[in-house]
This record gives C-alpha cells, sequence and structure tokens, in this order.
C-alpha cells in the first residue's frame, strides 16, 4: 500500500509540472459549461437542476478521459522508463494501481472545478442537493471505468495516438451499448439473455439511473467491477510486456 501512494504522489505531482494539465482542466469546465447552458438550454427549461450537466459527461468523458490514460504506460514504454520502474522493489499491481489512483484524482480535481454549476443552480432556485451529490459520485465512478478502459489499452502500445484510439473506441462500445439502436441488432438473433447482458453493461444507461437521483448498489458495483476487470487486464499486459 505505501509503494502504491508512493508511485500515486509522484504521478499526480507530474501532472502539474507541464501545461498540459492546466489546459486539459480548462477544456473540460469549458466544455461542460458551453454544454450546459447552450446546447442544453439551460435557462429555457426554466429547472433548477444540473440534469442537463451531467447529462453530457458520458460523451466528454468519451473523448477527454482516453486522453488522460493514454500516456499512462505508453509514455514509459516509448521513453524506456517502464524499465527502471518495474525493477524498483514494488509489484507490477502496485505500478498499475499507483498510476491509476493519480490519474482518477486528476480526473476528480477536474469534476469538482465544475463546482460553480452547482452554486449557479443552487443562487437561481431550489436543487435537490441530495441529486446533484449523488450525479457527482457516479459521474466520478463512470470516469474511473473509462479510466481503467485507456490504461490497459495504453499498456498494450507505446504509440499515445493509438492507445488514445482504442480507447474511445471500446468506452464508445459501453456507451452505446444499451441504446435500442445497437440491442435492435442483437434482437433479432441473439438469445434474451446476450441482450440483457449487453444491455446492462452500458455506462450510459447505468448513469442516467443515477442522475435521476437513483443510485442502486448493482450500478455502483457495475463501475467498480469494470475498473477492477480493465485493470487486472492492465496488469496481465505489464507484465507480459516486461517478460517479453
Amino acid at each position: 500500500m505505501r509503494n502504491l501512494w508512493i508511485i500515486a504522489k509522484r504521478e499526480l505531482y507530474g501532472y502539474f509540472t507541464t501545461p498540459m494539465a492546466f489546459v486539459f482542466i480548462a477544456i473540460f469546465v469549458a466544455l461542460t459549461g458551453a454544454f450546459t447552458f447552450y446546447i442544453g438550454r439551460f435557462f429555457d427549461r426554466g429547472q433548477a437542476s444540473l440534469e442537463t450537466f451531467f447529462s453530457f459527461h458520458p460523451w466528454l468523458y468519451l473523448l477527454l478521459v482516453p486522453a488522460v490514460a493514454m500516456r499512462l504506460w505508453s509514455e514509459e514504454r516509448k521513453s524506456g522508463t517502464i524499465e527502471q520502474l518495474l525493477t524498483l522493489p514494488i509489484t507490477t499491481a502496485d505500478a498499475v494501481l499507483g498510476k491509476f489512483l493519480a490519474a482518477w484524482i486528476f480526473c476528480g480535481i477536474a469534476l469538482a472545478l465544475t463546482f460553480p454549476l452547482w452554486i449557479t443552480v443552487s443562487y437561481l432556485g431550489q436543487p435537490d442537493h441530495g441529486v446533484i451529490a449523488l450525479s457527482y459520485v457516479g459521474s466520478f465512478l463512470m470516469a474511473g471505468a473509462f479510466l481503467s478502459i485507456g490504461a490497459c489499452m495504453s499498456a498494450l502500445t507505446r504509440n499515445q495516438i493509438i492507445a488514445f484510439i482504442a480507447a474511445a473506441a471500446v468506452c464508445f462500445v459501453f456507451t452505446m451499448s444499451g441504446l435500442d439502436l445497437v440491442l435492435n441488432f442483437f434482437r433479432a438473433w441473439a438469445p434474451s439473455f446476450l441482450v440483457d447482458v449487453i444491455a446492462a453493461s452500458s455506462f450510459l444507461v447505468r448513469f442516467e439511473s443515477v442522475t435521476r437521483g437513483v443510485m442502486e448498489f448493482r450500478d455502483a458495483v457495475f463501475f467498480i467491477s469494470m475498473m477492477a476487470f480493465w485493470l487486472f487486464a492492465t496488469t496481465v499486459a505489464v507484465d507480459a510486456k516486461k517478460a517479453a
């Protein structure tokens, strides 16, 4: 555990030694505001709610979170520092979890900096603060699931662009899988249990229920399970590269 935190702090410090971290956060905050107020027509809706704000999160994460994840392992492999990292007295799991935790905290900081929207909607009306707080928790968990997929894709290649495209593609599949457009394709030939599994694996469907103020235990388990699976796959991929 101590090694995990050492790696996490080292990685998190590394984010803020370059302007890219601040650029990313500025873009994320600007896009969430623009999507909420202009595309989501916040003022025309006449509701003291951040439902519109959260409804865009899966689509923003689809592009922005893979951008954070693409450097996690690809950069280490390209620069050759991965060998140095893995020769330290730490386990591969410590390294994978430490780097993931730093990136997840970074995403959490970006998410937390959208708090002026919460203040704005509180000033304009009387929102349900419980629903908003729950939606922030759900959004943070969903960001972790997106990030774990990106970490795995980053561990498979030393090219950051390929890692970004692969992560965005896999995340897109998990985002869209619950829509009727996709499910109707499978309903034509697949057994019903398979259709149910595909529908249940959708980030979009899971997160929509959270933004309505209903976060069932199975939704939290789903996001945590996704993180556990993809981080395990990342550990296997890093070990395989180390042994090669």
